[in-house]
């Protein structure tokens, strides 16, 4: 069953490009999707677990958590309605060099060889991926390049402060993400509409309100989904499961034309998952990582 979970929510993420850019198209910009599906999940969480918003109050790095997991949400929703998903997907997951280097700085984690391999094998990738067709500097070319490096920069450093936290409550940590993904994404958007960059939330009728309803539910279940499975087995074990999340992406990309995939993608990819392979086979005390 915990396998089950976290197949579920790597089922999800890897598939949740398409919604967003269905509600984009009726109107509501992924911003203001990322604030509806969030702020529904953090009424149920507040409404079942009231007591966590004071174990949430008295903990500052809980507040890092929410700003870390705010980022990495609303990065990766943005980055997969509007640019290649499968570009997006693959620089997201060069989470495990962030890992790496905020792991040092945090933690106080000793920089192995392994680790030092799995740094090269992200850049190196990461270098591949971005390489210009016609040469040059490997550098992101798009909007949808930066947010997807960000999202992975935000995503690992939530996991990293979630292992710090490990003492804390799961409701607690769980309020952390949720309210992370109503405040960063709702003051992007806000200020954002308010330059007149992106609009102000709307959808084409109200019979957009029910998908929008069951998608945020898809999305609750999928994160107490991560936690019940990251409860339950070793870290490594749920880092491996969780990458089924890129070739879940990158196929369903191909497949309903949300990306593409030449060689420099093919080739660079591969090395970013045998980062993310590697740091998987570094074990680590247990700890509830999520989105």
């Amino acid at each position: 069953m915990p396998a089950l979970a976290l197949m579920f929510n790597a089922l999800v993420w890897g598939l949740s490009w398409w919604p967003f850019r269905q509600f984009q198209a009726a109107g509501l910009h992924p911003l203001w999707t990322t604030v509806t599906l969030y702020l529904i999940s953090l009424g149920v969480i507040s409404l079942s677990r009231g007591q966590a918003w004071r174990e949430f109050a008295r903990s500052p790095a809980l507040w890092v958590v929410m700003l870390a997991a705010g980022m990495s949400n609303t990065a990766f929703n943005w980055g997969v309605a509007l640019g290649d998903v499968v570009r997006v997907v693959l620089l997201f997951y060069l989470m495990p060099l962030w890992a790496v280097l905020l792991a040092r700085l945090i933690l106080g984690e000793r920089l192995s060889a392994l680790a030092g391999l799995r740094m090269l094998l992200a850049l190196g990738g990461a270098a591949i991926v971005l390489m210009p067709a016609g040469g040059g500097l490997p550098w992101p070319s798009s909007l949808a390049d930066y947010l997807g490096l960000a999202g992975g920069f935000g995503f690992a450093l939530n996991n990293v402060m979630l292992r710090r936290e490990a003492g804390r409550s799961a409701q607690a940590r769980a309020l952390a993400m949720f309210s992370g993904g109503v405040l960063v994404a709702g003051t992007a958007a806000s200020m954002m509409a308010g330059i007149g960059f992106i609009t102000w939330p709307s959808l084409a009728g109200p019979g957009w309100l029910l998908p929008l309803a069951g998608m945020a539910l898809l999305f609750f279940l999928s994160n107490i989904s991560l936690q019940y499975g990251a409860a339950r087995l070793p870290a490594n074990i749920t880092a491996i499961v969780m990458l089924v999340e890129v070739p879940v992406a990158a196929a369903s990309a191909l497949w309903w034309g949300g990306g593409h995939l030449d060689l420099n993608t093919a080739l660079g990819g591969l090395c970013i998952v045998a980062a993310a392979m590697l740091a998987a086979l570094e074990r680590r005390p247990k700890a509830a990582e999520g989105r």
